[in-house]
């Protein structure tokens, strides 16, 4: 990679989400308890969500002081330089709470509207995913590569759900007619994971109604340089409506029938 912008930014965030990474595995309380409620009672935010935050943006404010930033906890600066910084200080709250272990940290960086570089660290798995636009997608040095597209009906799809009543009513109405026609539906809890899964050939597929930019801005682009495709409704991007990934050829009959079955709405 012989671009130094990228090279600057890859090296920022992998060592920031290691050194956040460090801090929730090693600091987490015995008796952790929720801090705070967001869309919901069952929404949580952590006294550990919002330090890992903390240490986050303070990292990026020294290493890179004229950068923007958008933290899901709060964090939203405009900054200069024309780079953004989209950061998930835990992906998979709850899992976190419940002390189970598919949570992850994500960290994003965006130039004109444009993923360059990203980065999901699972330190209860071990692994820290990265890629740069361009370049490819890893497991630490190890080269990922999405599986080999099956048929719908022989695809393992991961999926989450949203908080809100409503919503989750009508994710279960998408998923009830769903999982007949799959080979089987899994739900981790931590969207960043279920992506960079897609890129590791342990999931075929992901969907999921409801996400934010920090949910999915590192794993996305994960996913896509290890091959798959990713957007939302039929010839949109990705985002808070509807996210898919998938290898081609799975990716389109997927997000036919999730547009048929009104994944994209409540």
């Amino acid at each position: 990679m012989k671009d130094p912008l990228k090279t600057e930014l890859l090296a920022v965030a992998l060592e920031a989400a290691t050194l956040a990474g460090d801090l929730l595995r090693d600091g987490r309380p015995a008796d952790l308890s929720v801090a705070a409620t967001k869309t919901s009672p069952i929404d949580v935010v952590t006294e550990m969500d919002l330090a890992a935050e903390k240490l986050i943006t303070t990292f990026l404010a020294e290493r890179r002081p004229q950068d923007g930033l958008l933290g899901e906890e709060g964090a939203s600066t405009v900054g200069s330089s024309g780079v953004r910084w989209v950061i998930d200080p835990i992906d998979g709250t709850v899992n976190y709470l419940y002390d189970l272990p598919s949570w992850a940290v994500s960290i994003a960086a965006e130039a004109d509207g444009e993923t360059l570089v990203g980065v999901v660290a699972a330190p209860m798995r071990g692994e820290t995913y990265h890629a740069v636009l361009g370049a490819g997608a890893y497991c630490g040095e190890r080269a990922l590569r999405v599986r080999p597209a099956p048929s719908l009906g022989q695809a393992l799809i991961g999926t989450g759900f949203g908080y809100l009543t409503e919503r989750r009513a009508a994710q279960a109405e998408v998923l009830r007619s769903l999982l007949p026609e799959v080979r089987d539906i899994r739900r981790g809890g931590s969207a960043a994971i279920d992506l960079c899964d897609v890129a590791c050939g342990r999931l075929d597929g992901y969907y999921e109604r409801g996400l934010n930019p920090w949910d999915f801005a590192a794993g996305a682009l994960i996913a896509r340089e290890a091959g798959a495709l990713t957007g939302g409704r039929p010839g949109a991007a990705a985002s808070g409506e509807l996210t898919v990934a998938a290898p081609a050829g799975l990716f389109e009959p997927l997000q036919q029938r999730l547009e048929a079955l009104g994944a994209w709405h409540d």
